[in-house]
């Protein structure tokens, strides 16, 4: 049998819980999946995985094969990347994931220079909204906005984003404009419900930090429809500057409360600690790196 295409296909299923979730990762159909398995199991004399109708968890035997998978996997990788022009040329699939505004308008426009650069190199964007889980989805990386709190996972800070008070200029006509954060409790206020506190928007300014409780009849999880919202003239939004960049650049929304600063939040680059970075997804990682800090709004020193 291929041993280290059983132990890839073991390391998955491990990892996800699912056959047929690496089945359609992989390419391959979930009896070719659970044939693998099988074989692996009876080519090592033992049960690697309890299988229910819902579930399937390993074995002690299986968790022990598992960390001796992870060390083989990754040496080959090692291997691999030390030997021919591997070392030089980053070659094969990175699967990068984002959010999907922030893919749409600050990755997908800037891979076609890091394609051309690397011409062996594959890059399969992932956007959503939701918070994407590296391990069960088989992100290598993902561009994530915020700290990082997992212990699994490693973080390199790529840049940092931007808080802002923002509004369209024709919302700004029909209802003024705030001179004090104090202020927005007279107006319509665009709520972004994914915040820990997300009716409380706190301000750095003059006299002080200034926490202000605004209210508003839209709320959502969608960083779009914020900025869709803020484009139909509905109300204000405490956003990421990125997220509106060409609607400032058009003059169609305009920034707010100058004086009184909201937060940065740190961009990073995260993925799984336990495995090697393999050349590719460092390659990946040295360029957006390269071109955020080229960036005023996304810079880690930046401002927007």
């Amino acid at each position: 049998m291929d041993l280290l295409s059983a132990y890839r296909v073991f390391q998955r299923v491990a990892e996800a819980g699912s056959f047929s979730a690496v089945a359609r990762e992989m390419g391959m159909t979930q009896p070719a999946v659970s044939r693998q398995i099988s074989a692996l199991e009876e080519e090592l004399g033992a049960r690697l995985i309890q299988r229910t109708t819902r579930h399937l968890t390993l074995t002690e035997d299986g968790r022990d094969l598992l960390a001796h998978t992870q060390r083989v996997l990754e040496a080959v990788e090692e291997s691999l990347a030390a030997i021919g022009r591997r070392r030089d040329t980053p070659s094969g699939l990175v699967r990068l994931g984002a959010l999907t505004s922030f893919g749409r308008l600050y990755i997908a426009p800037r891979l076609p220079r890091l394609l051309a650069r690397y011409p062996e190199l594959s890059v399969d964007l992932l956007l959503d909204d939701r918070r994407q889980d590296l391990i069960e989805e088989g992100l290598d990386v993902v561009i994530r906005a915020g700290e990082v709190a997992d212990a699994s996972l490693v973080a390199r800070r790529v840049g940092s984003v931007a808080i802002v008070l923002i509004a369209s200029t024709r919302y700004l006509q029909q209802r003024g404009e705030p001179q004090h954060p104090a202020d927005l409790a007279n107006h319509e206020c665009i709520i972004f419900d994914r915040r820990a506190a997300p009716r409380d928007w706190h301000f750095e300014g003059p006299d002080g930090p200034v926490t202000v409780k605004v209210n508003g009849r839209f709320s959502t999880d969608s960083i779009e429809a914020v900025r869709e919202m803020v484009l139909a003239d509905f109300g204000i939004a405490s956003t990421s500057a990125w997220l509106m960049r060409d609607a400032f650049e058009q003059g169609s929304v305009k920034r707010l409360l100058k004086p009184w600063r909201q937060a940065r939040v740190p961009l990073h680059a995260v993925y799984p600690s336990r495995r090697h970075l393999a050349p590719r997804t460092r390659a990946v990682i040295d360029f957006l790196v390269e071109e955020f800090r080229l960036d005023p709004v996304i810079s880690t020193y930046g401002e927007a």
